[in-house]
Parts: structure tokens; C-alpha cells; sequence
């Protein structure tokens, strides 16, 4: 694969963690694997080649404590920032850690392959865009899982969405300034074949928590799990994709009105 210098340290991939997820409180940090989602998380990312930097960021709010404090137990690199702008908390992330290029990633997708990770990032360099990604949310059409999502964004846009973007939607899902408007950047779709975009990965609700760990229980907790034999262990077992099958994907446009009336909290 080429398109990238591997392991060059200003592309720095950043994890959102919080703990006050609203429908599955204290996600980031539960066991999964043997291990919490958020070492998960961080160890898969930290396989991809085409990533130079794993950053951490969190919350000032009291209530990601623990997150911080993970992190600095196991030698993570954590930013913690604003809790409801998430865009501003990115910026100020990749600022600090002198990125060029930022590759997103969320803290509730323990099933991430750092393969896709390459992919994408191979192909928003070949192609010289300003914002790449292997999917977009609803009402985009997707043909990556949901939990397997990545997207990469050059520093001098992100600064320019920083800057711009007013919407709360825009602040608290971080890159939606960078696509809403078609023209504003230049923009790469990275789309998957086949396509999984119906396999439902990620862990925002408990019946994403029951589906993801009999996953890794099948396949012994292993730490490098590919999205191609994803794809083939549910054309065996489509039943598992009824466990978590009710479970409704937010809009791009969505923010957590929720979480606004108990004290600010985001999704992210």
C-alpha cells in the first residue's frame, strides 16, 4: 500500500473518550476482551502504519477522572478539553501534538482494523483532498460497519472548520463542516468492497455491549481481528446481527439534547 510515510509523527489519530455516553454510561472503560474497550481501541490504532501518533481526548469534566487517570496509568498520550465542542477539543488535540494530518476515530469501536485505517489514510494522501473518509452518516449511504468508522481531515482544514463552523452539530460531530456543503473542501468518499455497510460494530447501547463481546469470545480476545473475517463470521452467523438490530444510527445533524439537560453531555 502506498500513499503515506508510515509511523510519520504529525499524522496523529485521535480518540474521543467520555464517560457519560447516554445510552450506555461508562462504555469507554467496561471490559471487553479481558481488557477495557478504550485499550482496545487504542492497541488497534496503534497497529495501523500509516499513523504516527495515538492521542487521547477526553473531558475537563470531573466525570472523566478515570479516563484521564487510565491513561496515564498505561502510558497513553490524553488532551482533555471542551466536553459539548468536541471540534474545538480536536483542534486544540492536534494543535498540541503538532499534527498534519488528523485521523478521527471514536472510543466506541474496539473492533477498529488498522487495515481500514491504512486504506483511508492511503487513499486521502494519493488523492490530495482535504477530508477523506470510509463513510458518511446518515443520509449518506455506507458500505463500512458502523463501529469500523475513520476519517482523515489536513490540520490547515480542520483549523478552517475550527474557525467557521456555527451549528452545534457541526461542533459536537466534529467534521460535519468539512462535508455539508458540497464544494466548501475537497472530499473523498472511501468506499468498501463488498459492501458491510448493514454490520452494526460499534458499542453504543447494551445490545451493542452483548454483540461485541461474544466477538471477541469467538475469536479468543485476539487483538488483530480483520474487517474481511468480520465480514465472513456474520455470513455464518447472520443470526448474531438480531441482537443489536433494533438499535437506531444518529444523524449527522443529531446532537444530544438529552445529555444538554443533565449538565452538557455529548456523544462524544
Amino acid at each position: 500500500m502506498s500513499g503515506f510515510i508510515p509511523r510519520d509523527p504529525s499524522v496523529v489519530a485521535i480518540i474521543q473518550a467520555r464517560m457519560s455516553s447516554n445510552r450506555l454510561p461508562g462504555k469507554v472503560l467496561m471490559e471487553i476482551g479481558g481488557k477495557p474497550m478504550l485499550f482496545q481501541v487504542v492497541q488497534r490504532v496503534r497497529h495501523a502504519q500509516s499513523v504516527g501518533r495515538v492521542v487521547v481526548a477526553t473531558t475537563h469534566d470531573p466525570s472523566d477522572d478515570p479516563v484521564a487517570e487510565f491513561c496515564r496509568q498505561h502510558g497513553f498520550p490524553c488532551y482533555r478539553g471542551e466536553l459539548q465542542d468536541v471540534l474545538d477539543r480536536y483542534y486544540q488535540t492536534a494543535k498540541l501534538f503538532s499534527a498534519n494530518t488528523v485521523v478521527r476515530i471514536t472510543g466506541d469501536c474496539p473492533l477498529m482494523d488498522p487495515r481500514e485505517i491504512d486504506r483511508t489514510v492511503s487513499a486521502f494522501m494519493e488523492a490530495g483532498v482535504d477530508f477523506a473518509a470510509n463513510r458518511l452518516p446518515p443520509p449518506w449511504e455506507r458500505t463500512t460497519p458502523i463501529g469500523m468508522d475513520i476519517e482523515v481531515v489536513r490540520m490547515d482544514a480542520l483549523a478552517r472548520a475550527w474557525r467557521e463552523a456555527q451549528a452545534k452539530y457541526e461542533r459536537e460531530h466534529v467534521m460535519p463542516y468539512l462535508y455539508d456543503q458540497e464544494g466548501r473542501f475537497r472530499t473523498l468518499l472511501v468506499d468498501h468492497d463488498p459492501d458491510l455497510g448493514h454490520l452494526r460494530l460499534t458499542v453504543d447501547t447494551p445490545e451493542d455491549l452483548i454483540l461485541v463481546r461474544r466477538i471477541f469470545e469467538h475469536f479468543g480476545n485476539t487483538d488483530d481481528l480483520s474487517l474481511h473475517t468480520l465480514g465472513q463470521f456474520f455470513e455464518s452467523h447472520p443470526e448474531l446481527r438480531q441482537i443489536n438490530a433494533n438499535v437506531r444510527h444518529k444523524s449527522f445533524t443529531e446532537f444530544d439534547n438529552q445529555g444538554e439537560k443533565a449538565g452538557g453531555k455529548s456523544s462524544g
